[in-house]
């Protein structure tokens, strides 16, 4: 798959699923856009090998999904400097996992204005940009927790990962036939999220999963790659499970 002198931007990629997503793209040829909130230096030290490695572009852009004012300026900035993106993948994400008894409306809000309203204001301002070029590929990472994995401990999570799933039903009816929509749904990955999780509850849950482990971050990220390839070109408005066939 060759993604020679395409632009992809991905959210929240500084680190995990983002960051093996902004290797696997530049690894193909692709310009890439670095999105990051709070970790700075890892986006830049990320930038910085795949320019020195790989050959291609790649920009750093600070921004805040939630905030309709910097979605604005990280698409405007990577306009200015590429001209046009090809891809966006939607993969920003935060999980503010309590007691079920202790879940506060605050943090239901912001878990929302990241996971959901975050991703709807990034496939609104880059959909109409790709609109007028009638081309582009935007995939959203949801996750099995938006689909029948089910955690009262994360019921904001699960509760805006379905909402993601939704959106992209109706995006990719919204930008048909020009722009494909889809989702990728990843189950447990190895990634800092998840580096806090007891060893009992890893194997209890490894345990459910048909190939008996988690899933490495960049195995997300092929999916990804996979979707947004001409080789996904009749895939639209689909929801991939990967999961490692989880039961």
């Amino acid at each position: 798959m060759d993604f020679k002198d395409k632009v992809v931007l991905v959210t929240g990629s500084s680190r995990g699923i983002g960051a093996s997503t902004v290797l696997a793209f530049a690894k193909r040829g692709a310009n890439v856009v670095i999105n990051y909130v709070q970790e700075k230096e890892k986006a830049e030290a990320l930038a910085h090998r795949i320019e020195a490695n790989q050959g291609v572009k790649a920009l750093v852009i600070k921004a805040d999904i939630s905030k309709e004012e910097e979605v604005k300026s990280l698409v405007q900035t990577t306009l200015e400097t590429f001209g046009k993106i090809d891809i966006l993948v939607n993969n920003a994400g935060i999980a503010i996992d309590t007691l079920f008894e202790d879940k506060s409306k605050e943090n239901f809000m912001r878990t929302l204005e990241v996971n959901l309203v975050g991703t709807f204001l990034m496939c609104k301002e880059v959909g109409s940009e790709m609109l007028k070029r009638q081309k582009g590929v935007i995939i959203n990472v949801s996750s099995t927790n938006g689909i029948d994995t089910v955690y009262p401990e994360s019921i904001d999570y699960d509760a805006s990962k379905a909402g993601v799933i939704s959106l992209t039903k109706n995006f990719s009816k919204a930008y048909a036939p020009f722009i494909r929509v889809n989702t990728v749904c990843p189950g447990w990955v190895n990634t800092d999220m998840n580096q806090t999780l007891e060893q009992d509850f890893i194997d209890q849950e490894t345990s459910k999963i048909l190939v008996n482990r988690f899933a490495e971050s960049e195995e997300i990220a092929n999916a990804i790659v996979f979707l947004a390839s001409n080789e996904a070109s009749y895939i639209n408005g689909t929801i991939l499970r990967v999961d490692g066939g989880c039961k």
